[in-house]
């Protein structure tokens, strides 16, 4: 990685010199953040602090140096004046008025380019990866803040830090935890949780709410003002932001050919359409956007200026609200009330804050002359402005939605019923956790959320699955394809429930076979949840029938390990003791299950150490039916000792408390034809489904009709639900 001084070097030309030379620039803040990072894990704290903060305050002049620049350029070509000269267009000449307007064009151009060059330098200097954008926008750069004020001791900046990453994710169990601890800790204040990157329109916005709920309605009143106001430069500022460079999705740039009109149209849509989403973005509370954040103000104000007695701004605000839903029954009667206490002659001159519909009547124009896709972000849009066949297709998608909907709820209810059918005829798995012999409990394992039970499925389902891998088992399945992922010594081979099932409906593999490998993991799936007493489902996270074999002439003088020892949720740094719950770990594992197959094989026993993956805990000897479960945090570091002969088969899964990192099931063949109508459709559909769970639950093998199309499912519980 080059360092910043030679980037710097490299774009500008310019020999980098201390920051007190005339010819410094403002550092990238992509290099700030990946010197942060880097400092962050060799412990070297206050540079963490020096280059992050300094990263979130190049980051924010870069974007307010951009909106200055444009806007200002904007008011200094505006594009309203006629140029002088550019009267009627003189025969053979060309049109001049195009000439004014491309002459305003490429001043602006020159203004924008002048002005940002001399503030921020070269154009490239300061572009940055997708990807660090998404960082910055998750607020990670906070995540690392927090961690290392704490270490120095600032607790004030410690919690702001921690409270400001958590407003943009909610979500984030390790970090809610972290501010528990320092609401308990001496020295820590009320006013140390504070939203650094807090929008002054959206804390407007609240605290008008707060002093309308307690019927403060002047204060509310003056609260909402401001709020309307900063989002009126929010969204200005935002807006100019979209006039960047042009987003080429999905097409080729060297294949990109239309001709000048035509990009022109492409770009200025697109402009266009990031400009309608700036009053989503900037409606959006931590990671949820407000419903009609716009319009809500101008409710919020109506009745909020009629019981301060301010009669004319509340006919104002309840005549702009009518404006976003003019057929609103309650804010027309209240506009009625209010006209009829002030007067209706002196009601009928007050007029509403004005808005214009121009860019939407653009944007649909693109989308029903050229094609281009507009998703407009606002409810409140009129009717009249979309075209009407677009007001027709969507009149048609309602009414479509609403069939199929009631169609999925019908066949849910079947599925439903087939599930109970087949839970009413398995074991009783609570059976299972209850105290037996061979049972070790986390005090005999000697550590924390940890079990190991035997007899979890007999010896014909094991050979059953023993079988179905080295049928269906691909070599390095899960890592890319490299057939030695862990050690050299060994073969890896392995199959997703996902693959099983889809050879299954292929008929290359016994159906009998994937049904068992589905029906083993949602048993361990029930065991956990009961052993462990959780009040929240498990939902599948991954799930993996693997085999491990050793190869005969790898095997002399081996020390190393067939899985190094790893957490499965957080990233193991032995050397310090630590385990980082950070990407690329997968953060959102919760709990962990092995369910061994075999025992007719050398080494391979499964280990638990301690945080220095050294110092073992507890040894585990595989074999049939035998189940280890566990928490996949930082308290269960574990990995396999070496295979020396043999192969060691089991079923790893992965469970997640979270939904929405649940594992994907699904029926894959054609699609259904674009001319297929909703009543075909909603057939396929229940054809479908209903196949696909007569094969799970049903031990005859039945092979998937030919024109069935595809169907994904994800597993919730015993149940498949649609994603």
């Amino acid at each position: 990685q080059l360092g910043v001084a030679k980037k710097l070097e490299m774009q500008t030309g310019l020999k980098m010199e201390p920051a007190w030379n005339s010819h410094f620039v403002l550092e990238p803040y992509d290099f700030l953040f990946d010197s942060a990072v880097e400092a962050y894990y060799k412990g070297d704290w206050l540079s963490v602090i020096l280059n992050m903060e300094k990263a979130l305050r190049n980051k924010a002049t870069v974007r307010k140096v951009k909106t200055q620049c444009r806007l200002g350029c904007a008011n200094q070509t505006a594009f309203g004046d006629q140029l002088a000269g550019t009267g009627d267009p003189v025969p053979g000449s060309g049109s001049l008025a195009d000439l004014g307007f491309f002459q305003k064009i490429l001043r602006r151009a020159d203004c924008v380019k002048t002005c940002e060059s001399e503030k921020l330098g070269s154009p490239t200097l300061h572009e940055v990866t997708e990807d660090v954008e998404l960082e910055f926008r998750k607020r990670t750069p906070y995540n690392y803040l927090q961690v290392a004020y704490f270490k120095i001791n600032k607790l004030d900046k410690a919690v702001a830090a921690a409270h400001t990453f958590f407003q943009a994710n909610p979500d984030h169990v390790e970090m809610r935890q972290n501010l528990d601890y320092y609401k308990m800790m001496a020295g820590v204040e009320e006013g140390h949780f504070k939203d650094l990157e807090a929008r002054e329109h959206m804390a407007e916005f609240l605290l008008g709410k707060r002093f309308y709920s307690n019927d403060s309605f002047e204060q509310a009143a003056e609260h909402f003002e401001v709020a309307v106001r900063e989002f009126f430069t929010s969204n200005q500022e935002c807006r100019v932001l979209c006039e960047g460079a042009y987003n080429y999705d999905g097409y080729n740039y060297m294949e990109y050919s239309a001709d000048l009109f035509q990009t022109i149209t492409d770009h200025y849509m697109q402009v266009l359409s990031c400009k309608q989403r700036c009053a989503l973005e900037l409606a959006t509370n931590t990671d949820q956007p407000f419903d009609d954040f716009l319009p809500s103000h101008f409710n919020y104000l109506q009745f909020s200026y009629y019981n301060s007695e301010n009669l004319e701004q509340a006919i104002e605000c309840a005549k702009t609200f009518l404006l976003f839903y003019p057929d609103d029954e309650v804010m027309k009667d209240n506009l009625a009330y209010y006209s009829v206490m002030l007067g209706e002659d002196k009601a009928q001159t007050i007029s509403p804050r004005q808005q214009s519909m121009l860019e939407k009547e653009l944007l649909y124009f693109g989308y029903e002359a050229f094609g281009i896709t507009f998703v407009d972000p606002d409810k409140w849009t009129p009717e009249e402005i979309m075209p009407k066949k677009l007001r027709d297709k969507q009149k048609a998608d309602r009414e479509t939605a609403a069939r199929i909907t009631e169609e999925i709820g019908n066949l849910m209810k079947e599925i439903e019923t087939l599930v109970e059918e087949k839970k009413k005829d398995s074991s009783d798995v609570a059976k299972m956790v209850a105290p037996q012999p061979g049972t070790m409990t986390d005090k005999q394992l000697n550590g924390s959320q940890r079990v190991l039970l035997d007899k979890v499925i007999s010896e014909d389902e094991c050979r059953e699955l023993q079988r179905l891998s080295n049928a269906a088992a691909l070599k390095g399945d899960g890592y890319r394809g490299t057939p030695s992922p862990h050690s050299p010594g060994e073969m890896f081979q392995g199959v997703t429930v996902l693959k099983a099932l889809k050879l299954g409906q292929e008929g290359k593999v016994p159906l009998k076979s994937a049904r068992a490998f589905f029906d083993v993991s949602e048993k361990a799936r029930r065991i956990l949840e009961l052993y462990f007493q959780l009040k929240t489902p498990l939902y599948f996270s991954y799930s993996h029938l693997v085999c491990r074999s050793a190869i005969d002439e790898k095997q002399e003088a081996r020390t190393d390990l067939s899985h190094p020892v790893h957490a499965d949720n957080c990233l193991l740094v032995s050397e310090m003791n630590e385990c980082i719950k950070e990407p690329p770990a997968y953060t959102h594992r919760d709990y962990s299950a092995i369910l061994y197959l075999n025992d007719d094989f050398e080494g391979g026993d499964f280990i638990f150490t301690k945080l220095d993956a050294k110092t073992v805990t507890a040894e585990i000897r595989p074999q049939c039916g035998r189940m280890v479960g566990f928490g996949a945090g930082k308290e269960n570091p574990h990995g396999v000792r070496a295979v020396t002969k043999g192969q060691r088969c089991a079923v790893a899964l992965w469970f997640t408390l979270d939904p929405a990192h649940e594992e994907k099931v699904g029926m894959i063949s054609t699609t259904p034809t674009a001319g297929s109508s909703s009543a075909a459709f909603m057939l396929w559909l229940r054809q479908a489904a209903l196949l696909f769970w007569t094969s799970l639950l049903l031990p005859v093998q039945e092979r998937a009709d030919e024109n069935l199309h595809p169907l994904l499912f994800c597993r919730r519980g015993s149940k498949l639900r649609r994603c």
